[in-house]
């Protein structure tokens, strides 16, 4: 099978102003209301980083014109994106960007309905979950699911994504603060009847502190129930304090502070955690891109970009 042709960087089309649509039901997705208006995201004064949920948001509403083979149909966001009223147009210029967020996508909703096919009772987090709903695609009729993230985000995803499900919920959290996993009331322990957990964390470690991102697996490592995953996506260390030439996240402000030197940096946090997947958004350009990858390997020491599953394990040290 021939490879897809690999992205580039160009100007989308700016289409036709979309029609007011009515809100899509998707239960626990659904709109709130018709009273969002083009100000609602000025109004909610994100800071640098929060303001990078645009980016997953953009490209999961309107990426598949450009990548069809990818597309997530992610009715939430095309529905939020529409009631934002936001240009959306810079982000999906990046297209290599959006071929990130696509594809990452793919690979989470993969690997959670994997996850809750084993486990149809088990809960998942979203830790920085933005305006992010992987529920809709993740939910078994029985599990249990959490949204997290700053306040000012929570903010915003309260007036756009209210609670609707029972067996959903959402909730503020500063990764940065230890204790986080308590806060947000996760199962703890290993006894019987603990269910494992499934964690998405996407699009934030990569804007921590070295030592921060450490502390995030370490308690991740401490507080999960055997066979917990928790899933993020990674890039190579050589991007650190570069995110100014980053088509998309360049004019946010935010910048880069962590990234991997090498994979078994990963599980260094603390004897439980075992790196049980690892993957490169390099296999979307068939052969010559991981063939390329491989060759910039040993100067990288890590995906351009990727995508790791890490599990807990039932030892202490």
């Amino acid at each position: 099978m021939q490879p897809h042709p690999p992205p580039t960087r160009r100007r989308a089309r700016t289409p036709a102003a979309p029609a007011r649509r009515k809100p899509v039901d998707v239960g626990d997705g659904a709109a709130a209301s018709d009273s969002a208006t083009p100000c609602l995201l000025q109004r909610a004064h994100l800071q640098a980083v929060p303001s990078t949920l645009m980016i997953p948001l953009a490209a999961r509403a309107r990426g598949s014109r450009y990548f069809p083979w990818l597309a997530c149909d992610d009715a939430v966001a095309t529905s939020l994106v529409d009631r934002l009223g936001a240009d959306v147009e810079s982000c999906l210029d990046d297209l290599p960007t959006v071929l990130n967020v696509l594809w990452r996508t793919r690979a989470i909703k993969d690997a959670g309905r994997s996850f809750f096919l084993a486990h149809p009772q088990a809960r998942g987090v979203n830790l920085g979950c933005g305006l992010s709903h992987h529920f809709q695609w993740l939910d078994t009729g029985a599990n249990q699911w959490l949204d997290a993230d700053l306040p000012e985000v929570m903010d915003l995803r309260g007036q756009l994504l209210p609670v609707r499900c029972p067996r959903t919920r959402q909730a503020t959290v500063d990764l940065t603060q230890p204790g986080w996993w308590q806060r947000l009331g996760l199962p703890q322990g290993d006894g019987a009847g603990v269910q494992p957990v499934f964690i998405v964390c996407e699009g934030v470690l990569m804007y921590f502190q070295p030592a921060q991102v450490q502390a995030v697996l370490r308690e991740f490592a401490q507080c999960a129930p055997a066979g917990s995953r928790l899933v993020l996506d990674v890039m190579t260390y050589r991007a650190v304090g570069h995110a100014a030439q980053h088509a998309s996240v360049g004019p946010t402000g935010a910048e880069f502070h962590w990234g991997v030197g090498n994979m078994d940096e990963l599980t260094a946090a603390h004897p439980r955690l075992a790196l049980l997947r690892q993957q490169s958004v390099s296999e979307c350009y068939g052969w010559p891109g991981v063939v390329l990858e491989a060759l910039w390997w040993p100067w990288l020491g890590a995906p351009l970009y990727g995508l790791v599953t890490l599990g807990v394990g039932d030892g202490s040290p």
